[in-house]
């Protein structure tokens, strides 16, 4: 009779020992799950930080359009600013005979630094004077109001192969024309280029 209750005091401490394993373990799963919570939303975050840095850093980066404010005025005692182009030797649109012009154009600038633009587009601006010529005859460019004309179109042309957006003038009207009709002409917008001379102009 003696040795079953001696059976079931050894059974009891093995039970309590099982339940106690078994809280445990719950426990340590709690806590796991919830560190790897933890930890995720703490990696999710972090992340959602440096992806709103890059975008904030694109912006930044994103290029500004050139500003067609004039700069700050210039000294009138400083010397201007000059800009000589290689000389430009271009066949000429007469249809009659064939004809070629020689022109050496000098740029002033209203800023050195503009100068210095004026240097990393110079391939553009080449191209440009060169169409410009292209298209012009030699009875257009012997007179002094064609050379004029000229200068006044690679003044332009030449800007806004740097980006600069320059309005065509508009001509005036006769004055003896309707007042209804008569247009007055238009200011240009700000052009770095003050003014176009030319070093050479031969036509042959």
């Amino acid at each position: 009779m003696s040795a079953a209750p001696a059976a079931a005091q050894g059974e009891a401490p093995k039970k309590g020992s099982k339940k106690l394993i078994i809280i445990i373990a719950a426990v340590l799963s709690v806590l796991l799950i919830g560190g790897g919570v933890g930890a995720f939303m703490l990696m999710k975050g972090g992340h959602d930080e440096a992806a709103e840095g890059d975008d904030a850093e694109l912006a930044d980066e994103a290029p500004a359009r050139k500003k067609a404010a004039p700069p700050a005025p210039k000294d009138k005692g400083a010397p201007p600013t000059f800009v000589p182009l290689d000389p430009f030797i271009v066949n000429l649109a007469d249809r009659d005979v064939e004809r070629f012009a020689q022109v050496g154009i000098t740029l002033q600038i209203d800023n050195p630094k503009t100068a210095e633009e004026i240097k990393a587009y110079m391939p553009a601006i080449r191209n440009a004077v060169l169409l410009i010529l292209s298209h012009k005859t030699a009875p257009e460019l012997l007179t002094p109001e064609g050379k004029t004309k000229l200068a006044d179109e690679i003044s332009r042309e030449a800007a806004r192969a740097m980006g600069y957006e320059i309005e065509d003038p508009e001509e005036e009207e006769p004055e003896d024309a309707p007042k209804k009709k008569r247009k007055r002409k238009k200011v240009e917008s700000y052009n770095p280029i003050t003014h176009v001379h030319y070093a050479n102009f031969i036509i042959q």
